[in-house]
């Protein structure tokens, strides 16, 4: 069964904003925090709280394979990451998702066979800091009163927020306009297998382009050990390209 349906309710399910963005509302944040945020969302700006994304690139499964997904991200409520894998010519498809405090992993090869299924606290908890990180294609978030922001440097505001019950830090290295360059954090996961942990994780924001008021990074390098020679080796497994973004 296709999860677009699912995919297509939690878009549905958004209430339009109608709140609008305006500068004077960042007063109170650290400088670094208010180049980013006055660069990422133009002023009159609806205040989204949720980012329906069309992508494309590639998945390292072992070596680098080719996809297209859709995803959609609902603050509060989580987010579904809908794809197609390419492997040999034959598709893998399934979905990750955190929906109402679950999290939970589904693919199968040719829409039939099983090839990965997972659940539980483990996967909830991962599926959090991946939506932490991804809070960048969804700035507006970035805005919210109980988002507390701090300063590692001038060019490096990090924000820390909480999804689905986990607290995490998502620390951006910003250019002297505003724009992303990366972000690091920690995340919970099992890079490599073994128990799970927390371990840095990030990504190299390499392009970025405007929808509907908001600039958000299009072309990503992400994966594991960020900021360690391991990222190269071991850590990248994602390389995205943004192809469209809508907001509500």
């Amino acid at each position: 069964m296709s999860n677009k349906p699912a995919l297509d309710e939690l878009w549905s399910s958004v209430s339009p904003s109608q709140r609008t963005f305006e500068r004077s509302q960042l007063s109170g944040l650290p400088e670094a925090a208010r180049r980013y945020l006055t660069h990422a969302i133009a002023p009159g700006t609806p205040l989204a709280s949720a980012v329906r994304l069309r992508m494309h690139g590639e998945i390292k499964l072992g070596r680098w394979l080719p996809f297209t997904a859709e995803q959609v991200i609902h603050w509060g409520r989580g987010m579904i990451w809908r794809a197609t894998v390419r492997m040999y010519g034959m598709p893998i498809t399934g979905f990750d998702r955190l929906l109402d405090g679950a999290g939970a992993m589904r693919w199968k090869l040719l829409g039939i066979i099983p090839i990965m299924t997972a659940s539980g606290p483990e996967i909830t908890r991962s599926a959090a800091g991946r939506v932490t990180a991804e809070s960048v294609w969804l700035p507006s978030v970035l805005c919210r009163d109980e988002v507390a922001w701090t300063v590692l440097g001038a060019l490096h505001p990090q924000a820390r927020l909480t999804v689905a019950g986990e607290t995490g830090e998502v620390a951006l290295t910003v250019a002297t306009d505003g724009r992303l360059q990366n972000l690091n954090m920690q995340r919970w996961g099992n890079p490599g297998g073994g128990q799970f942990r927390y371990e840095a994780f990030g990504g190299v924001a390499e392009q970025e382009a405007s929808f509907g008021g908001y600039t958000i990074p299009t072309r990503l390098r992400i994966g594991w050990y960020f900021g360690t020679n391991l990222f190269e080796t071991d850590g990248e497994f994602f390389r995205v390209t943004i192809d469209h973004a809508a907001y509500k």
